[in-house]
């Protein structure tokens, strides 16, 4: 008998999940759910194995099925699943092949590039017909960019491996179909990938009815499942199988799975049919939607049919229709046919995929092929690619053009193609949600909890009601900080619409500064209802307040508009910035969807659920905030027609702004980036350095304000800001009165020239500045305390431009290799968009410093490409003359072998210049004196970084002076050929320092191979590994630079083994600099070992410790370099350098820069969510666990001492 899940399960959600899915007798019960939990509810259910590997928007399945796991959930055979997290899509697919050849039924999940890691086992595994079902959240397979959103480029470029492809348009059918694929592939022995669109479904959530697991198991063909299992690979039957295969038989084998692949189609369907004899929900293998004599008929897959069929529901009488394909491989002409109307003239292939330089989209080509002779003419189009809207108006435009006597072919639809002219334009939203259905749209913040109160919203709506609910969620492209915007709907039919909402019945505001820059009252309907989070609470304040085009268009929809100072609230309680609770409080209250009391009551519940695990004291700052909530609503009544007349304010007069900041970032920032046509987008997906400075957030409520009188000007405010937005710098006394503002500063001390009489200045950003609060907890004498950050932009926040684009550097007073000295240096990395607080930024921003402005970096994925390279925000940017870091991101699994490529490359080319310049000399009497003086200078300084960068300025100045005219040109024609050449290549004339950055789910897991062989190498790189010791970027799942016992996605009873000591490892080869730093603990150690890192003629490794918001740090990040202080102080993180120049010297080349551990690693292990959470969820885990963990890191220090004293015994040696 199963266990009963409610009684194991600390999930709500899960508990859900499991509490109706052992009763069949009673009528389903609708639950609430996303994609990627229906997928997994499923594949849980019906595997023994999941191998798995974290990837945007797939993750979740993972985490779910490893969460199920440890809580002891069941499947259909009695056992827990068995979840294996591997160190690649490739790893996975690979073992996943082994499994499957030794009899486990298994499964995987996976997206985009890593579906394409899997295909040589997908065709492996189609190859030798065993049994497995893939999930794959489909997304956009990173071109000109990468993009997390859906398309189905990944699963077109799978379709030719052999597998199975099933379909989802809903949520609803992802859970259908996905046990379709799961009995499906035990009957046929076929291997199936069922696939639905990343984001649109897998993150939706809307209520859905359960299969129980009863039912499941009735539905499995267990002689079948018998036949493979004792068909399997053992050594009890002996076979070989993967053999090598001549040219004699390969093309015989292949042709002699025909037979199975053609039964599919029918097999599939009777499981089809029995489904729907079972829950009343009838699927086929391609369906038809719409008039029986349709004319014009649509054929399309995924959530894009959803808008489709509501156009036709909404026009009953239009004969039009459409095919929706559920199983797209093995491709059934048959059962095409069979659903095609008769009266059909034309067919509208929908492709949400583009394929360069083909006839065809791959669906248009398989519907192409199937009516070849039928008289149907066939017209493909492109729509939806990276999660673009498809709404019922384009889909109007889509029946429009197919309406046309020379239809527009290979058209697109949803963006404004000015080039080649092909898309379709399209008309106003058209309403086609079912009818009574309640619209709702919030816009939020990202951090602020919005999201999740939103979710909780429609769990208790669904669940409480007869209500069928709906939500979809849109989010920056920042880590923190940036717009969300979630849309939310009620109805009393069912939802499926799968675009955003167009005409909301409510609509609330959680932050005051979006008004006036986003357009927030472009969905309101008529007479809906408005609430706004502001501090002005009385109707003068309010009036006084709000612009004048925002207040004409409240009269003019004639909205009910309502104030709440949930920000007051939220500070109040104690809840910071998190409006949550008391906006969702506010939106029960006025939506009348429950009655009030019900609804806090339910409110109040799930908050409980929600928090309890955090502790009774944050549960009860939300009761308290949800009762405030509810209590401080206040109605506004204006006067329409006095605000329907309100002046509208004049635009400001626009400063001068580079093209692309103009033309692109700023619709972008507007959320209006669907109406930027393809004529002014750049080639290639580039984007020019330095955009981010132009956003100006300005969403901290407060910012650091330097106070002078104490400070000691030590710079570690600067070295500590994550954003590089508080910065020293050293004036003149005439440069301060100049100031735009009042400047405070005091006289500098320190410097190189004690004549000089300069001012020193720390200034702060506050337009950029995240509120994180590490400058303000770092500094020795508390001269940063926190202010209003609206009082700060009006007191300094001109003069934050004034000295960083109008001040000199006075780049000489100072060692540059120093913690003070760096850090007057330009940050060339500012204002990312990552987290607040982050502990990666300050590392690379250092790099910059020292060793800028010639960077080359090589990216891999993660959250450092993320926030270092999201389209339009590059932080990365450049010095005064322009030059600057050139920065380029290509997979995550090989950027130490594209890094690799790029010093490569610059060193061919400047090995090329090299021998341009010595034929040059060889010739030199027919030179000026002048210029081969700078020839060979060039040529002793050719491999010194700052050096070569001084001469390399001097020649290009001779040559402006010489020889070229103002656009560059050559002045005489007749020049020397070589001299020419020289000016030709100018670029190579400065040595680069090239870097290769990434995260440690790069360096430790998916990138170590190629990491490894570039360790191996001899050329001059240097790696930065930014480690947090989880997959940040993709949620915190665990990595091999996990310690044990850490709480992290994939390891949800904390991780089994320690952590992988690649330092250690790197320094096995000897020739490598290897360094593990913490800027935040150890400033000085950082600067020393980058500078060594920099100098290092070979390969250098630098491993930076970086505090993540993954962690849980109960102080928060503001707190990171107290925390680091602790972590190195316990011996939890260890400081050291290896440094191979002192080889042959009386130097050890191991140094330990922490001193010996001192007592309390548990004490400082419990400040960190990842480790608590074990006590509270596995206590027995716990104790074995965190025993382990401290011993590790004894012994790892113990490891270091052994490897300092084996250096040691040679230097006596000698």
């Amino acid at each position: 008998m199963l266990k009963d899940f409610t009684s194991i399960s600390k999930s709500v959600e899960v508990k859900k999940l499991l509490r109706f899915s052992t009763n069949t007798k009673k009528k389903s019960k609708k639950v609430p759910m996303d994609g990627n939990t229906a997928a997994t509810y499923v594949s849980y259910r019906m595997s023994d194995l999941a191998i798995i590997y974290p990837i945007t928007p797939a993750t979740n399945m993972g985490e779910y099925a490893d969460k199920w796991s440890a809580e002891g959930l069941k499947n259909i055979f009695g056992q827990e699943l068995d979840v294996t997290e591997m160190q690649s899509e490739g790893g996975a697919s690979g073992a996943l092949h082994g499994a499957a050849t030794s009899g486990a039924l298994t499964t995987t999940y996976t997206s985009s590039q890593g579906l394409l890691l899997m295909i040589p086992n997908m065709y492996k595994l189609a190859g030798e017909r065993l049994p497995t079902v893939f999930h794959v959240a489909s997304r956009v397979v990173g071109g000109q960019g990468l993009s997390i959103f859906c398309d189905h480029s990944d699963v077109m470029a799978t379709r030719q491996t052999g597998f199975a492809f099933m379909c989802c348009a809903n949520t609803q059918e992802v859970l259908d179909l996905a046990l379709i694929c799961h009995l499906a592939t035990i009957k046929t022995s076929i291997p199936f990938l069922n696939f639905f669109d990343g984001f649109r479904i897998s993150h939706e959530i809307s209520d859905i009815e359960l299969i129980s697991d009863e039912t499941m198991k009735k539905f499995v063909d267990w002689d079948a499942l018998k036949y493979y299992k004792q068909n399997s690979l053992n050594p009890e039957h002996p076979e070989v199988r993967g053999t090598v295969q001549s040219t004699e038989v390969y093309f015989q084998h292949l042709e002699a799975t025909n037979k199975f692949y053609d039964s599919c189609p029918d097999q599939v369907q009777d499981y089809m049919d029995l489904l729907a004899k079972e829950t009343g929900r009838q699927y086929h293998v391609f369906d038809y939607h719409g008039h029986p004599e349709a004319e014009q008929v649509i054929v399309a897959m995924g959530s894009g049919v959803s808008p489709v069929e509501e156009y036709l529901d909404k026009f009953p009488n239009k004969k039009i229709g459409l095919i929706k394909v559920r199983l797209f491989r093995p491709w059934s002409k048959k059962h095409f046919h069979d659903q095609l109307p008769s009266t059909c003239k034309r067919v509208v292939v929908l492709d949400r995929v583009k394929e360069h330089g083909s006839s065809g989209e791959p669906l248009f080509l398989d519907v192409a092929s199937t009516l070849i002779g039928t008289g149907i003419d066939v017209v493909g189009g492109r729509y939806g690619i990276s999660g673009k809207e498809f709404t019922p108006a384009m889909v109007e435009a889509v029946y429009k053009n197919s309406q046309r006597k020379e239809p527009r072919r290979g058209f697109t639809i949803g963006i404004i193609d000015d080039m080649t002219r092909l898309s379709l334009d399209y008309g106003e939203p058209i309403d086609c949600v079912p009818e009574g259905t309640t619209q709702c749209v919030f816009w939020g913040i990202g951090g602020d909890g919005t999201v999740g109160a939103n979710k909780n919203a429609i769990k208790i709506i669904t669940e409480n009601t007869d209500l069928h609910g709906q939500g979809y969620f849109v989010y920056s492209a920042h880590k923190s900080g940036g717009v969300t915007v979630s849309h939310l709907r009620f109805g009393p039919k069912k939802i499926t619409s799968s675009y955003l909402v167009t005409d909301s019945n409510y609509t609330a505001v959680h932050y005051k500064s979006y008004i006036g820059k986003y357009d927030l009252l472009k969905t309101a309907k008529y007479g809906s209802t408005l609430v706004l989070n502001t501090d002005k609470l009385t109707l003068k304040e309010l009036e006084e307040s709000l612009p004048g085009s925002f207040k004409q268009e409240i009269a003019k929809k004639n909205l009910k508009l309502y104030v709440i100072d949930a920000s007051e609230i939220a500070q109040k309680v104690g809840l910071g910035e998190r409006v949550n609770m008391i906006m969702q409080a506010v939106f029960f209250k006025l939506s009348g969807v429950l009655p009030v009391k019900e609804s806090m009551d339910l409110l109040k519940k799930a908050i409980k659920k929600e928090y309890l695990r955090k502790g009774m004291d944050i549960v009860q700052k939300n009761y308290n905030a949800v009762d405030l909530g509810i209590e401080s609503i206040i109605e506004m009544n204006y006067d329409q027609e006095r605000w329907s007349k309100s002046e509208i304010e004049k635009a400001e007069k626009k400063k001068d702004e580079p093209w692309f900041i103009e033309n692109i970032m700023r619709p972008l920032l507007k959320l209006e980036g669907d109406k930027l046509p393809v004529s002014k987008l750049m080639n290639g997906g580039r984007m020019p350095p330095g955009t981010s400075k132009y956003e100006k957030r300005g969403f901290a409520i407060s910012v650091p304000k330097w106070h002078p009188e104490n400070c000691i000007q030590c710079n570690l405010c600067s070295l500590v800001c994550p954003h590089g937005v508080v910065r020293p710098f050293l004036l003149t006394k005439e440069e301060v009165e100049n100031a735009p503002q009042k400047m405070q500063t005091i006289k500098a001390t320190g410097l190189k020239d004690k004549k000089a009489e300069l001012e020193f200045l720390i200034q702060v950003s506050p337009y950029d500045c995240t509120g994180c609060t590490n400058c303000t907890n770092v500094c020795p004498r508390d001269c940063l305390p926190q202010f209003p950050t609206k009082r700060e932009i009006e007191e300094q926040g001109k003069n934050w431009e004034y000295v960083t684009e109008t001040v000199p550097f006075k780049l000489d007073q100072f060692k540059r290799n120093t913690v003070k000295g760096s850090q007057f240096h330009q940050p060339l990395f500012e204002v990312s968009g990552a987290c607040a607080g982050c502990g990666e930024t300050p590392a690379i921003k250092l790099v910059t410093q020292l060793f800028g402005p010639e960077i080359m970096v090589a990216n891999a994925s993660g959250c450092s490409s993320v926030y270092g390279g999201t389209y339009p925000w590059n932080p990365y940017t450049n010095d005064r003359d322009g030059i600057g870091v050139a920065w380029s991101n290509s997979l995550f699994e090989d950027n130490a072998e594209f890094g690799l490529g790029m010093v490569k490359s610059m060193k061919h080319q400047r090995s090329k210049l090299k021998l341009i310049v010595n034929d040059v000399l060889k010739n030199e009497n027919e030179h000026k004196k002048e210029f081969i003086d700078l020839l060979k200078e060039w040529l002793e300084q050719y491999s010194d970084l700052h050096k070569s960068f001084k001469v390399s300025k001097k020649i290009k100045k001779y040559y402006k002076e010489h020889f070229v005219d103002l656009n560059g040109d050559f002045i005489n024609n007749s020049l020397d050929c070589n001299v020419k050449q020289i000016w030709d290549r100018k670029d190579m004339l400065a040595q680069k320092s090239q870097w290769i950055i990434g995260g440690d789910g790069w360096a430790y897991d998916i990138g170590y191979g190629g990491l490894d062989h570039i360790l191996a190498s001899e050329e001059n790189l240097n790696i930065l590994v930014l480690d947090t010791e989880v997959y940040s970027n993709t949620g915190g799942q665990a990595s091999k630079s996990t310690p044990r016992s850490g709480v992290a996605q994939f390891t949800a009873n904390g991780k089994a083994t320690g952590k992988k000591d690649l330092g250690l490892i790197a320094m096995t080869y000897g020739n490598v600099y290897v360094a593990y730093i913490c800027p935040q603990a150890n400033p000085n150690q950082a600067v020393k070992a980058l500078k060594e890192a920099g100098e290092w003629p070979g390969v250098s490794l630098v491993i930076s410790y970086a505090p993540c918001i993954a962690h849980g740090i109960k102080n928060g990040l503001g707190r990171a370099a107290e925390h680091t202080k602790e972590a190195v102080r316990t011996g939890y993180v260890h400081l050291y350098r290896f440094n191979p120049r002192n080889f042959g010297t009386n130097k050890n080349p191991f140094t330990i820069d922490s001193k010996k551990p001192k007592p309390g690693i548990e004490k400082f292990l419990m400040k960190q969510n990842r480790f608590a959470s074990l006590k509270r969820s596995f206590p027995e885990e716990f104790e074995k666990k965190q025993k382990q963990l401290a011993q590790d890191c004894k012994n790892r220090y113990e490891s270091y001492l052994s490897f300092k004293e084996m250096y040691g015994k040679d230097l006596k040696k000698k």
